[in-house]
């Protein structure tokens, strides 16, 4: 790999960039459990451009990340623009563009997935902050069509004759959002058509026999992984130790959902770390047999008093019984 100079080594496991949980705390406890490559929620280009105070937020780096890339999404030449002359004001070891993500908000304003399907307006977006940017340059896209390649590469071929040093495709059209096939053999095209750019695969990436298929199928050595890492921190170390892996115990599945919200509520102060940790303890509890008590419970909770009081009920309780009789392939967890 090394003689086209790709950013990410081989087999390296990435952390997608998700809006509203990949925040420095959420990252700190990926990293915990041997995640190396991290990026920013995703940052929304009108939101720097018009100063909305939340977005500076978005750009915090800690001190303790070695590696960390920025995600920026949108349509608007002059609201990219002015994005990346501000992020450039930051320290990033890659900054992407986001031409995949299919949710309607972003999909209205005719970014995201919705821009990526425009091939010639992307490729005119991409080209701008290319040569705008400081940092070296990656693209996010999904498939543009499950049957044939040819929409999808004539997108890939553009980003890497504009300079894009990798491309992170989701195998899936923009209308399938999360759910339904992987279109694996559409990235392999990918990875042949441009060998001088990075192909890294994206989609269904849920436990290691997921990304040995999805790497297997894609001929990606390098994959990504989002709805598996939400609430399971885990699936890195997972992937790379495949069959060696040790689940964690209830108490060590404990003790990290403890940092994790300890970390929001000191980051952000405890009121609101606690109202934006509600979905975060729910993804740690889902798939893992805690019932829908406990669920309700957790979404209530206000307070690190609360909260504290709450994971002691569970870890006494645990999962239900016959979770561990036939434990689900992904968010395992063990009896101690």
């Amino acid at each position: 790999m090394a003689e086209h100079n790709y950013i990410y080594p081989e087999n390296a496991v990435l952390a997608a960039p998700l809006s509203g949980y990949t925040d420095l705390p959420y990252r700190r406890s990926l990293r915990r459990q041997g995640c190396l490559y991290c990026f920013t929620e995703m940052v929304d280009a009108a939101s720097i451009a018009y100063n909305n105070s939340n977005s500076g937020g978005l750009l915090h780096r800690g001190a303790d990340e070695d590696f960390l890339a920025v995600q920026l999404v949108g349509g608007n030449m002059e609201h990219l623009r002015i994005a990346v002359d501000a992020i450039n004001e930051h320290s990033f070891d890659v900054f992407d563009f986001n031409l995949g993500c299919p949710v309607p908000k972003v999909a209205k304003k005719h970014a995201g997935a919705a821009l990526g399907r425009d091939v010639e307006m992307a490729l005119k977006c991409f080209e701008l902050l290319a040569q705008r940017t400081r940092f070296p340059i990656t693209a996010k896209i999904r498939i543009l069509d499950e049957v044939d390649p040819a929409p999808t590469l004539t997108l890939v071929r553009g980003l890497s004759e504009l300079g894009a040093r990798a491309i992170t495709i989701h195998g899936r059209v923009m209308s399938r959002f999360y759910s339904g096939n992987v279109f694996s053999n559409i990235i392999a095209e990918c990875v042949k058509a441009v060998p001088s750019t990075q192909i890294i695969a994206n989609g269904g990436v849920m436990s290691w026999h997921d990304a040995e298929k999805l790497r297997r199928e894609s001929t990606c050595s390098v994959v990504m992984t989002a709805r598996g890492m939400m609430g399971n921190p885990w699936i890195f170390r997972e992937i790379a130790e495949r069959n060696d892996f040790i689940p964690p115990t209830v108490e060590e599945w404990a003790m990290e959902l403890k940092q994790h919200i300890e970390d929001m509520c000191s980051y952000y102060g405890e009121g609101r770390g606690m109202t934006l940790s509600r979905k975060l303890i729910l993804d740690y509890l889902r798939g893992r047999g805690f019932g829908g008590e406990s669920k309700n419970q957790a979404s209530g909770l206000s307070s690190l008093d609360d909260f504290y009081a709450f994971l002691e009920r569970i870890k006494v309780r645990g999962p239900a019984a016959s979770y561990f009789v036939n434990p689900p392939r992904e968010r395992r967890l063990r009896k101690a």
